[in-house]
């Protein structure tokens, strides 16, 4: 009954955030749009906990088979994600890429991929895919002489390593910063691009990695058969 409460909650969010936006919202970002995953990921939710709780409460042989059934098919799901997660890194690293470039590509066009960006690049003290120069691909920090922004060869503050006491953020650190070599980048941003800094994090936090991925599996397994 909490989870069925709170997949409202989640839906409700994200048809706030939703009818929050400009209704100009670029189309091929809505598959990535961080409110819609809410919606989707809401609806899904609701569904299986409505059939899980009133199953229960009424004893309704149907509604506990869709339950079990719901609940296998979303852990199979994730196994099948996982395994081919490993066994095609390749294309995985792929797909994210292409993931990031639209964020990056839509970074001033839609306020969640941006705001997903800045915490990224932050956590992991990185910038860019592969490096800062990636932010080439973007509008705005286009680094070709074409390019009439004031923003040009730039990149978003959140690439800038933090100063020591400062105490009001200089959102202008990475101004021109694409036009310098490695060396020189790395004086005022993490020019490490995130592709290499998830991998790293993910070696460095494998025992975490694991031990999120067995709490999640432990309670699909053993929620899957209630009729027992």
């Amino acid at each position: 009954l909490f989870l069925q409460v709170f997949s409202l909650l989640i839906v409700a969010i994200g048809v706030y955030a939703r009818v929050q936006k400009a209704t100009d919202t670029v189309r091929d970002t809505f598959l990535i749009d961080p409110a819609v995953i809410l919606i989707v990921v809401g609806v899904v939710m609701f569904f299986i906990t409505f059939c899980g709780c009133i199953g229960a409460l009424r004893e309704n042989i149907r509604l506990l088979k869709t339950f079990s059934f719901s609940l296998t098919l979303v852990f199979l799901t994730q196994l099948a994600i996982a395994i081919l997660g490993f066994f095609y890194s390749d294309q995985t690293r792929d797909a994210l890429e292409r993931f990031v470039k639209k964020a990056i590509v839509h970074y001033r066009d839609d306020l969640d991929l941006q705001n997903l960006m800045d915490y990224i690049q932050k956590e992991f003290q990185c910038c860019g895919w592969n490096n800062y120069t990636d932010w080439s691909w973007n509008l705005y920090f286009n680094c070709t002489h074409t390019n009439p922004s004031s923003e040009r060869c730039a990149v978003p503050f959140s690439c800038c390593t933090p100063v020591p006491g400062e105490t009001v953020i200089n959102t202008m650190c990475g101004f021109g910063v694409q036009t310098q070599n490695y060396l020189e980048a790395n004086k005022s941003i993490y020019p490490v691009g995130c592709a290499d800094r998830a991998v790293m994090w993910i070696d460095s936090h494998l025992l975490l990695v694991g031990a999120l991925a067995l709490g999640l599996a432990l309670p699909q397994v053993t929620a899957f058969n209630p009729l027992t």
